[in-house]
């Protein structure tokens, strides 16, 4: 919305900051960061107001959860929503489509996490709506967001690009709606399973946020996505603000959400923020870079799927507890260990994701 102000820019040249992703960026990730902070106390307060006991705790969980988590409200998601939106729609250049496809999903997903974040709280059960429903839901939001994709008809909309091969791609067709969907669902809910410890989840969501802006950066230059050998996608250079404005609002929410945490950001921030690394990645065709740089979601969400598996099939359990954080615990591994270990693998991941960008 600002960069109307480049307009300007002869009367008052540093206006013309203005079209630049980069000031743009710092601009969105400030404005985030000072939104949640400003308002995060205020925000707290009336969802503890509203919630009473907080969010439910699980009773097959880690026992210590029982007394150091306890009355904490959830629904935490909203402040990083409310920031991330206002600051994306303030410094993003709004004639990019991609900025409102992220947008939608993302907005979506937060929906469908807020709802069930509502009924778990108003009935003190983990049980929210059904689990199916839930899925077909998302589904819907990130065919839409896919549909939207290919109808932008950038070059390549339908294609998935192989890393480490210079200019190799597999055009999909139409089975990218199946496709580019599954990977938007798979992170948002790989995202959602992560989030079970205090800050656990919000340092690689701005960590994979960071990795996929500069990549969505380069991915809009031409100069530089001919030089690297990767997809060039008019337009989706603006995706960056909106990583800088979820990185600032990200860190506000970080603040409350530290050790031991004030709030939880529940699925209505976990699906949200999930479901925007999903699109943005499907957007900018690195689908399967996202997959390295956010190593970690797709390690929580595998361990909870090899472990229903082995105990459906065996009646045995591969991990003392899943996902994986919680065998880690059961390990006697305290939760700052377990958290600062885990930010250092997603940190290692991203960088292992980026020198794809090279190796080709």
């Amino acid at each position: 919305m600002l960069t109307w102000l480049a307009n300007f820019s002869h009367l008052l040249s540093p206006l013309n900051l203005f079209r630049y992703l980069t000031f743009r960026t710092i601009g969105a990730a400030g404005t985030g960061l000072f939104l949640v902070f400003f308002f995060g106390p205020t925000i707290i307060s009336a969802l503890r107001l509203k919630q009473g006991k907080g969010q439910p705790i699980r009773t097959d969980g880690p026992q210590s959860h029982l007394l150091t988590k306890k009355g904490t409200p959830t629904m935490g998601g909203l402040m990083i929503l409310c920031g991330l939106l206002v600051s994306a729609l303030l410094w993003c250049n709004l004639d990019s489509p991609y900025v409102w496809i992220v947008l939608f999903v993302t907005v979506g997903f937060g929906a469908i996490g807020f709802y069930d974040d509502y009924l778990k709280v108003t009935k003190q059960s983990h049980d929210g709506f059904s689990g199916r429903m839930r899925l077909v839901l998302e589904f819907a939001i990130a065919f839409a967001g896919c549909f939207a994709i290919v109808q932008v008809g950038a070059p390549g909309a339908t294609s998935l690009a192989v890393p480490f091969v210079n200019g190799y791609v597999v055009d999909l067709g139409w089975g990218f709606l199946l496709f580019g969907p599954f990977v938007v669902v798979a992170f948002g809910n790989a995202v959602n399973l992560t989030d079970g410890l205090d800050g656990l989840a919000i340092v690689p969501v701005m960590i994979a946020a960071a990795t996929l802006g500069l990549i969505a950066y380069l991915v809009g230059n031409l100069f530089f996505a001919r030089y690297l050998g990767i997809n060039h996608v008019p337009q989706a250079g603006d995706l960056v603000v909106v990583c800088g404005a979820l990185i600032g609002a990200g860190v506000g929410f970080l603040w409350f959400n530290a050790p031991p945490a004030q709030i939880f950001m529940g699925d209505t921030g976990s699906l949200a923020l999930g479901g925007l690394l999903g699109a943005v990645a499907v957007t900018i065709k690195h689908e399967i870079v996202l997959a390295v740089i956010g190593g970690l979601f797709v390690m929580e969400a595998l361990s909870v799927v090899v472990q229903v598996a082995s105990f459906k099939l065996t009646g045995k359990r591969v991990f003392r507890m899943a996902p994986i954080h919680h065998h880690f615990e059961q390990l006697g591994w305290s939760e700052a260990q377990i958290v600062m270990r885990f930010w250092i693998v997603a940190f290692v991941l991203a960088m292992i994701g980026l020198s794809t960008l090279k190796l080709r």
